[in-house]
């Protein structure tokens, strides 16, 4: 039996992975779940590997708070507290590996054919920067005032790792295959992870290639879908809590990734602020599209405030976060009356680079303890909207609070 490795992302939230075991034969699934470091049942270092009725199925589970056999606790994200009462994301991470014996087979996945071990290893280290960029991320402002906290905790309940081509279901027209969510979903059990355990998030780390289609996130929702995909409400099971899956190709790096959570969360954003009911020329007039962007139905910068994922303040085209053109912009300062103070900035203040600069452009939302007014009203916290959806909705959460 391989090493089984316990990284701790922030005090009391393990991440299990199950290091180096190859699955017992092709199809076959391995889950390793994170341990309740509360329960009174646990003894120290031991590892329970429980049979299951299905000769592919391995479960592993820790029932210890610390690393088994020697390997290191050392957190391979670097440690932060969190803000006073910031929300906490339950996931589960869900890995399709298709093989051919030893490597991923290519012919599935049209552009990788790595060992699979490699592969394992690359997607566990791309979640971690994952989490650790979006916790940065939500850190409002720390940029300014690096003692301010994540507004959001990321935890690991689960990850499963399927040794097998994703699912997929046929397209109309001459398009590939479109990844089956919803047959993913009702394979794990969505609705016992999100109803009983408060799961808010699955990611799903799969492939593309040329070979399957895919949506960056896809929400299900009782209050209906907002994200970046064609919001099909039949694509997944719909359950009394909200979940959204984001869908990542461990082809590409955590920067692909980390964006499909940026276009996430500017597709809860717009609809919060109504950009979906407001007439297309009247946008530059919203608060987060017009104001906080500096955009309008062009999706250029016209105003330049934050910009958006693919626009930085100084972008001239799509993807241009290596712009080394000077700017005035408010973005450091940004009030949603334009009096902030302007300064002269070019893509240095990132580092030119695209994973800096969407988590820059994070810490810009306003976050717990802003002191932001639009009109005399206070701006709420943004990130309530990735943290609780349902609270948000339940209550008519706006950008501008009462």
């Amino acid at each position: 039996m391989g090493l089984l490795l316990i990284v701790t992302f922030h005090p009391g939230v393990p991440l299990l992975i199950a290091d180096d075991l190859p699955p017992a034969a092709p199809g076959g699934l391995r889950i390793s779940r994170r341990v309740d470091t509360n329960s009174t049942q646990r003894s120290s270092n031991a590892v329970d590997v429980r049979p299951v009725a299905s000769t592919n199925l391995r479960i592993v589970q820790a029932a210890g708070g610390s690393a088994t056999k020697g390997e290191p606790t050392t957190p391979l994200v670097a440690r932060s507290q969190p803000a006073a009462n910031p929300f906490v994301i339950p996931l589960l991470i869900i890995s399709f590996f298709p093989t051919n014996g030893i490597n991923i087979d290519i012919r599935l996945t049209g552009d990788v054919g790595d060992p699979v071990v490699a592969v394992q290893k690359k997607t566990r280290k791309l979640t971690q920067e994952i989490i650790g960029a979006l916790q940065e991320g939500s850190r409002y402002r720390a940029y300014a005032n690096p003692s301010n906290q994540p507004a959001l905790i990321y935890e690991v309940a689960a990850t499963m790792e399927y040794f097998e081509p994703l699912p997929t279901k046929k397209q109309n027209g001459p398009d590939v295959p479109m990844t089956d969510y919803r047959s993913i979903m009702e394979r794990i059990q969505i609705r016992e992870w999100v109803e009983e355990k408060g799961i808010k998030e699955v990611w799903i780390w799969g492939y593309h290639g040329g070979k399957v289609g895919l949506w960056e996130s896809n929400m299900s929702s009782p209050h209906g879908d907002v994200s970046n995909s064609d919001c099909n409400t039949n694509d997944l099971p719909i359950l009394k809590r909200t979940y959204t899956v984001y869908h990542y190709n461990y082809q590409r790096g955590a920067s692909e990734a980390v964006e499909n959570h940026m276009h996430q969360l500017e597709a809860l954003l717009n609809f919060i602020d109504g950009r979906n009911v407001t007439p297309p020329d009247q946008w530059s007039d919203l608060l987060f599209w017009g104001k906080f962007v500096g955009s309008d139905k062009s999706h250029h910068i016209v105003r330049p405030g934050c910009g958006w994922s693919h626009y930085p303040p100084n972008a001239i085209q799509d993807y241009d976060w290596a712009n080394r053109v000077y700017v005035q912009t408010d973005m450091d300062d940004w009030k949603p009356d334009g009096s902030g103070r302007k300064s002269r900035i070019n893509c240095e203040r990132w580092g030119c680079d695209s994973l800096k600069w969407f988590v820059y452009w994070m810490q810009h939302l306003p976050g717990p303890g802003n002191d932001l007014e639009s009109q005399g009203k206070p701006l709420n916290n943004w990130w309530t909207f990735v943290g609780d959806w349902d609270q948000a909705m339940e209550r008519s959460l706006k950008l501008v609070g009462d």
